[in-house]
């Protein structure tokens, strides 16, 4: 029996305009016609922002007011925009945001809530804007000016949402990361001021092994000096070592006995030095023990999600796989791995005028750098711990 096959209509090229994918307004305002289409562009600060109305002709329907980032202001303001669209006759409208750290976060949400298409700006498009309407002064009504500009030639983007449970991924998983940035920067500190009593003492224990897996720290928080070591000898440091149950080799205890016995004087602040590293140290152990808790707190979050599946992958553990499901958000935002990439910037950048063509450039410096690091961190886990990209590395390094 020949089975049949359907051949497909072919249905022509999709209309292409210029300008960001998410942030094409076209269609809408060809359906509703440019009077009747309204752009709310609002520059916000730490405190209050400034916004204003206009049409796609760019009339000035409400000139520039400020609003505090209170509840009865923004209520107020998203009031005072419906009422404007209803007297102007707009039948459609979108808010165009300027992105300023976190502090535009209330003016987006209170739009949101209110039923807006809100869209955020990129300052760099906004800048890019207003150097040619005022290249020599900055003020807040010119930037509003420029975001508006933006924002109908389609840089005012729209943004997927994403469930609390992507939210709490990512906010877990930065918070964490920052815990082990500061604890790192407690781990240099502590070795300088543990240098500055027990000379060459860290240099005993490989990198990486002073504070993990080693009885480095339980003896010098026992005995702070060389002095302190010679007189307890292998025996006592031995029986200290026991009764507290930490794990240890005699030969290790032999090699700082014998360190104690050659070590250099400490300096003259030696006392006051040892309270200091054992009062970061404990410090260091509370961001340990915090650490813990959101790598657990992690897991939980990750079960959710599809990205649990990665944890397969021999390489990827849950650190890896929380951050890079908190940074790329849910996976059906994205048609295909090639959407995540060029999210993440992980392309080259390319170079092309008439004959010249550069296309094998440096990677691309305009991407969302906290993905890309999530994904960079997967890479690396993967070339260090499974054996098919060992290899695939070792290969393209040759």
């Amino acid at each position: 029996m020949v089975t049949k096959t359907k051949k497909r209509k072919f249905t022509g090229s999709k209309k292409r305009f210029i300008g960001k994918p998410t942030g094409q307004i076209q269609e809408r305002v060809q359906a509703v016609g440019p009077e009747h289409f309204g752009i709310v562009a609002v520059d916000c600060a730490k405190r209050r922002s400034k916004w204003m109305l206009c049409n796609f002709f760019g009339k000035v329907l409400v000139e520039p007011t400020s609003v505090e980032h209170t509840t009865g202001g923004l209520k107020a303001m998203t009031q005072l925009v419906a009422e404007a669209c209803k007297t102007e006759g707009l039948t459609d409208t979108i808010v165009a945001v300027e992105m300023t750290g976190i502090y535009h976060k209330p003016v987006y949400r209170a739009f949101r809530k209110a039923g807006y298409d809100t869209r955020i700006v990129h300052p760099f498009a906004s800048n890019h804007y207003r150097r040619p309407l005022h290249p020599d002064a900055k003020t807040d009504d010119n930037d509003l000016e420029a975001i508006f500009h933006a924002a109908i030639n389609g840089y005012g983007l729209a943004t997927l949402r994403v469930g609390e449970v992507y939210q709490s991924l990512q906010a877990v998983s930065r918070h964490r990361h920052n815990l082990v940035k500061q604890r790192a920067r407690l781990m240099v500190q502590i070795r300088r001021l543990l240098h500055q009593t027990m000379p060459g003492f860290a240099d005993l224990f490989e990198d990486g092994k002073l504070f993990h897996k080693s009885i480095a720290l339980p003896v010098a928080l026992k005995f702070s000096s060389a002095e302190a070591i010679r007189r307890a000898g292998v025996a006592g440091i031995a029986s200290h070592l026991n009764k507290t149950k930490v794990r240890f080799q005699t030969r290790t205890i032999e090699r700082i006995v014998a360190w104690a016995s050659t070590a250099a004087e400490p300096s003259e602040l030696a006392v006051m030095h040892t309270r200091q590293w054992q009062q970061l140290n404990d410090v260091r152990q509370l961001f340990g023990d915090q650490i813990a808790e959101t790598e657990r707190e992690m897991a939980g979050f990750l079960v959710k999600t599809p990205y649990i599946l990665l944890l397969s992958i021999t390489g990827i553990n849950v650190v890896s796989a929380a951050r890079l499901a908190g940074e790329a958000g849910p996976i059906e935002h994205y048609a295909s791995a090639r959407a995540i990439n060029g999210r993440a910037g992980l392309f080259p950048s390319r170079y092309q005028s008439d004959e010249v063509d550069h296309a094998d450039g440096s990677l691309v410096r305009q991407c969302n750098r906290k993905l890309r690091g999530a994904a960079m961190l997967v890479a690396e886990n993967l070339i260090k711990c499974h054996p098919y990209y060992r290899g695939l590395s070792a290969l393209w390094t040759q």
